[in-house]
């Protein structure tokens, strides 16, 4: 089933990441095989400055971020979706990096240029997506591809319950425990 614009909107709110660090823009296709999504990076990126003075390139791991987000984690939720059938929401994951593996670079990408990812899916079992994907300049020409994969947790589970995280060792509900001498 296609992903009608609104649906689209949705999954694309629903990416937790945010500026400084969200690296999809829209989401142009999505149905249950397939997502293709968008993002032009800035001038003012925060990584420019120091990638590389007086010649500005976008990191390789942040062209593969740029993948994750749209073929791991949005594909992911839109998935999800469909799983449930509506039944309930969706819950509020974490989607943590599990996989990237045969990332192949083939260009590079500057600052002001737009980037279309697609990603195709490998299967998607239990909690856990492996797409094949593909990033590419609006002309066709490939940047970088490779296949990543990503496990969805729900968010109290990773944050132990507290929003927090996993406690330190020797801090037990939110205060520090002294040790004992």
């Amino acid at each position: 089933m296609e992903a009608d614009p609104v649906l689209r909107g949705r999954i694309l709110e629903m990416v937790p990441q945010r500026h400084p660090f969200r690296f999809i823009g829209e989401i142009l296709e999505l149905d249950e095989e397939h997502i293709v999504g968008v993002y032009r990076f800035r001038s003012d990126e925060y990584f420019y400055a120091g990638h590389f003075p007086g010649l500005p390139v976008t990191p390789g791991v942040i062209l593969i971020e740029t993948m994750a987000q749209t073929g791991v984690v949005a594909f992911g939720l839109y998935l999800s979706l469909l799983r449930q059938k509506g039944e309930k929401a969706v819950e509020d994951p974490v989607t943590l990096f599990t996989l990237a593996e045969q990332v192949e670079f083939s260009g590079v990408v500057r600052p002001g240029e737009l980037v279309r990812v697609a990603g195709r899916k490998v299967y998607f079992r239990g909690n856990q997506l492996k797409v094949d994907c593909v990033m590419t300049r609006p002309n066709g020409d490939e940047v970088c591809s490779g296949t990543l994969a990503g496990k969805g947790v729900p968010r109290d589970k990773f944050t132990g319950g507290n929003g927090r995280g996993h406690a330190p060792p020797g801090e037990e509900n939110g205060a520090l425990q002294e040790e004992s001498l």
